[in-house]
């Protein structure tokens, strides 16, 4: 892993003051005010300054390339525009549970879910960066599912601890990815709970999968980790309502089992279905292709 640049160290270090500050300030607001106003921050401040823009334009012409100018346009701030608000939801706590635990589960998989649930079946719920990904997670878990999270650490530690309670406050146990959460994840998983993980970021230790007709890196683990304790498999989503504060709450058909790369495969097809409905969901923000 390149070594970060003086300059880069000190941009994360700003960015992550100013999102603080920003936090903080947002939630003495009521919820539906601090939403929304979080997402325009994101969208017309923090995005132009942080280098999104140029992001989501990069990534858009690398693997839409036809998309129209406008369109282009209007996902440069929608983009971050859901990406904040996602930021504040996740720090809201009880308020932002209540929301999603007042959703209904949809979708052809809850069948195959509650069997496993009941069964004592591990299960590997996978997501990606889109809508708000712990709003699935949140709804879960208001109806009786035991569910935990493995999540990546932040690179600024300070910003991770209070990341790592936010997320801690929608619901526990918390894994972080690597060598430091794995004894506790296993044994979660092993005990019958349910794990819910990203798959949508680049990982350098990954393989090479197509992801919106690109080679993009990919961790295996999801799969790796079903095939390794029998666990089943399922794509979960929360897709953004028109309202900006709602969310369909979306359990898709389990992935057969077969090799982790296949399994991994129709990962990141399911999730890039649901993206091509959704464009302006997605985090595009990230480097997601390299």
């Amino acid at each position: 892993m390149a070594k970060q640049t003086e300059h880069e160290t000190r941009s994360k270090q700003i960015r992550n003051f100013i999102l603080r500050n920003l936090i903080g300030m947002l939630l003495a607001l009521p919820y539906t005010w601090r939403v929304p106003l979080c997402g325009w921050v994101m969208a017309y401040i923090i995005a132009p300054i942080a280098g999104y823009d140029k992001r989501v334009r990069e990534n858009l012409a690398l693997v839409l390339p036809d998309l129209p100018q406008d369109e282009v346009k209007r996902m440069m701030r929608a983009v971050p525009r859901n990406v904040g608000r996602t930021l504040i939801e996740i720090y809201s706590g009880d308020e932002f549970v209540a929301r999603a635990a007042a959703e209904p589960l949809k979708g052809e998989g809850l069948a195959a879910l509650d069997e496993a649930h009941a069964a004592g079946r591990p299960v590997i719920l996978v997501t990606g960066h889109f809508g708000n990904y712990d709003a699935s997670r949140a709804a879960l878990i208001a109806r009786g599912y035991r569910v935990g999270a493995l999540y990546r650490p932040m690179g600024a530690a300070d910003f991770n601890a209070h990341y790592v309670e936010a997320i801690s406050r929608i619901g526990t146990p918390v894994f972080p990815r690597g060598r430091a959460g794995l004894a506790d994840m296993v044994r979660f998983l092993r005990s019958g709970g349910m794990l819910g993980l990203l798959i949508d970021q680049h990982m350098g230790h990954g393989v090479p999968l197509s992801f919106f007709g690109q080679p993009a890196m990919t961790a295996l683990s999801a799969a790796e980790l079903a095939l390794k304790y029998d666990a089943l498999v399922v794509p979960t989503y929360a897709v953004r309502r028109a309202s900006g504060l709602d969310f369909d709450i979306i359990i898709e058909p389990p992935i057969p089992h077969g090799t982790a790369e296949e399994m991994t495969q129709a990962l990141n097809d399911s999730l890039e279905r649901l993206v091509r409905q959704h464009l302006d969901q997605w985090f595009w923000i990230h480097r997601r292709w390299k």
